[in-house]
């Protein structure tokens, strides 16, 4: 729906008020017969038409003014900005014996650059940096008893990891005194095995962490034993949900090291690696923090006692991402919390209800409305004169500056001790802008034409993004036949970590907090017996090897870089595709296009051969070759791992 149509009260313009006074002398003062701009006359003139145009140019104002002022009558607010987000591990100067404690709103941020300000971050959350050692050692062979290799370990014997022919699904799992959540744990060992037959750098191993009902990966950062191969450190971020229990057989936190099925063509192990000296000790901590400050206890102003009062903060916006603002009145028994509603519509008269405009800064009292008959209608409770207002709690700040690149946030603002350094391992993410005027105008016929229901498709991704802004496409699935469910997916915004188009699987998945906001929003306006699911799209990993031939002088290597840039930014979900702006859910991926994506960004080099294989982007493992991919209506294609061979021709790639 187009928005309403803008009426040109007066079209004419500098130059045909300069003509049609001109024609008037020519009527009028026959005489006057120099026209040119040389004339103190038409000098004159011209000035009068300047000041004339700047007249018609306010006039033509009018009709956008009422049309803002149609926008207040229907409630439409500016969105506010949203905070960006990352994970930042906290790493000790060294392991210490008592627990450091990060409180919430620790502040972060990136290094002053020589014309930019630092971007300061705040945690979201207290963060308890747990002392960690290792109490207990147990061996878990696939299929048989568990052993515990302790006693074994501390006389200075070797301790057999696995079975002497390991299997998938042997482990060795490490008790620690207690559960160790967010924490960042250095796992040492000394093996006195060598040369077992696994790559060094791609071992069949995982690390995972007892979450109480089953055990979780945990990300692993740098490991120097090559798979159990040799003696070095494992570096271990343990997720937040590690519990306590006797998983083990003893009480305490337990992680393990599981051994996996190879992949294709990945080596396995041919015996298994010993351990002679282990020790586990905590180096550091994670826990996110967003681009915004939380202010507490701020003043708004004393109520006057009557209806429909308005208190504006000095520093707006208030962000409404982490949950609405708790504004409170002082009264004989206290500070009596106000809820933030969307509107007065449902508000009874003792109703402690108030709205909040949230770019401006803005909280509303709620108003009366005088009824026919005389009387006064109450919209909600009105304060009492001489009430104190105040904000208990809000977050300001956000804004597309916050996403800020993979380890970009490097400096400790506030102190706090045995912290050594800071960084964030994940680009920054989730940072939106203000909504401007121009799109609340755009998006107001869909607001009157919905009205804060959705039915259609389009209703469900319109819904979604305003949710969360955060996200950079979603797609409306109808329910499929004799099936209620309506399937909503949502791709979250992404940055490569080298700067490239080159994502990570994991890069594409939204946030569990993402997710959550737009399913509360869907609830809240979907039709009665509608389901509604939530959920990132299926993506269809795509691998394409390709042997190109360049001409007589061209560099090949710098061919098959252009080559691998132009693959991964065509085959691209976020802003891929034939249009640039991501791969359309749906479309298959045909030979034709890859071969012509090749030409254009290789000019003169000849493409010899192309073969397209449809990949697993979690397993990594690849179908038959075929000159086209199907995809899925509700999936989107990820690159994963092309393989371009160049050559002079007549020559070997």
């Amino acid at each position: 729906m187009a928005p309403l149509p803008s009426p040109n009260l007066d079209d004419r313009r500098f130059q045909q008020l300069v003509d049609e006074a001109k024609r008037y002398v020519q009527q009028r003062a026959p005489e006057w017969t120099d026209h040119n701009v040389s004339d103190p006359g038409v000098t004159l003139i011209e000035t009068f038409a300047y000041l004339v145009d700047q007249l018609l140019y306010r006039l033509n104002r009018v009709p956008e003014k009422n049309y803002l002022a149609f926008l207040d009558l229907l409630g439409i607010r500016l969105f506010p900005p949203a905070a960006a987000r990352a994970d930042v591990d906290f790493w000790l100067s060294a392991p210490q014996g008592d627990t450091v404690l990060l409180p919430a709103g620790t502040e972060v941020a990136t290094a002053r650059g020589e014309t930019e300000e630092p971007v300061v971050f705040a945690t979201t959350d207290e963060l308890r940096i747990l002392p960690s050692e290792l109490t207990h050692l147990v061996t878990a062979p696939q299929g048989g008893e568990q052993r515990d290799a302790t006693r074994t370990l501390g006389e200075g014997g070797d301790v057999r990891c696995f079975q002497a022919a390991p299997r998938p699904g042997d482990a060795l799992l490490f008790g620690l005194p207690t559960a160790v959540p967010r924490c960042i744990v250095a796992v040492r060992l000394d093996s006195r095995v060598e040369g077992i037959g696994v790559d060094p750098r791609q071992p069949p191993l995982v690390w995972e962490a007892w979450d109480g009902t089953g055990w979780q990966p945990c990300e692993t950062g740098e490991d120097t034993t090559g798979g159990l191969n040799r003696p070095g450190e494992v570096v271990l971020y343990v997720p937040a949900g590690h519990t306590a229990s006797v998983s083990g057989g003893s009480p305490g936190g337990w992680l393990r090291c599981r051994v996996t099925e190879p992949e294709p063509g990945q080596p396995f192990y041919s015996e298994s690696p010993t351990v002679r000296e282990a020790a586990v000790f905590t180096v550091g901590g994670t826990i996110a923090a967003e681009h915004a400050q939380t202010l507490t206890d701020v003043p708004l102003g004393t109520s006057e006692g009557v209806a429909g009062q308005s208190f504006r903060l000095a520093r707006p916006p208030v962000l409404l991402d982490g949950g609405p603002p708790v504004v409170e009145v002082s009264s004989a028994e206290g500070w009596q919390r106000w809820e933030v509603v969307e509107h007065f519509g449902r508000s009874g008269p003792e109703d402690r209800h108030v709205r909040l405009d949230a770019t401006a800064g803005e909280f509303g009292f709620p108003p009366a409305v005088r009824e026919p008959d005389g009387s006064m209608r109450f919209y909600g409770a009105v304060p009492p004169k001489g009430a104190q207002v105040r904000v208990a709690r809000y977050r300001t700040g956000g804004g597309t500056a916050g996403n800020v690149a993979r380890g970009a946030i490097s400096v400790l603002r506030s102190s706090v001790p045995y912290v050594a350094r800071v960084v964030n391992r994940e680009a920054a993410l989730g940072g939106v802008a203000g909504e401007s005027v121009a799109n609340a105008k755009l998006r107001a016929p869909d607001a009157l034409r919905m009205q804060e229901r959705a039915v259609t498709a389009q209703d469900y991704e319109i819904i979604a993004r305003q949710a969360a802004p955060s996200v950079r496409r979603v797609r409306c699935l109808p329910a499929a036949a004799g099936d209620a469910a309506v399937r909503v997916l949502v791709v979250p915004d992404a940055v490569a970590d080298a700067g490239d188009d080159r994502l990570r699987f994991e890069q594409m998945i939204p946030s569990e907090q993402v997710l959550g906001a737009i399913a509360a929003s869907l609830d809240e306006r979907r039709l009665l017996g509608t389901r509604v699911l939530v959920e990132p799209p299926a993506y269809q990993g795509v691998t394409v090897v390709a042997r190109l031939s360049t001409p007589a002088g061209a560099d090949p290597d710098a061919i098959r870089e252009a080559s691998l840039a132009a693959l991964y930014r065509y085959l691209h979900p976020l802003h891929g595709g034939p249009d640039g702006t991501g791969w359309p859910f749906g479309r298959p991926v045909q030979y034709g296009e890859i071969f012509g994506v090749l030409q254009r960004a290789t000019g003169d080099t000849v493409v010899d051969e192309i073969r397209l294989f449809p990949a697993d982007p979690l397993t990594g493992r690849r179908g038959a070759p075929t000159d086209r991919i199907d995809i899925t209506a509700d999936a989107l294609v990820f690159s994963h791992h092309h393989q371009v061979a160049a050559a002079a021709a007549g020559g070997t790639a």
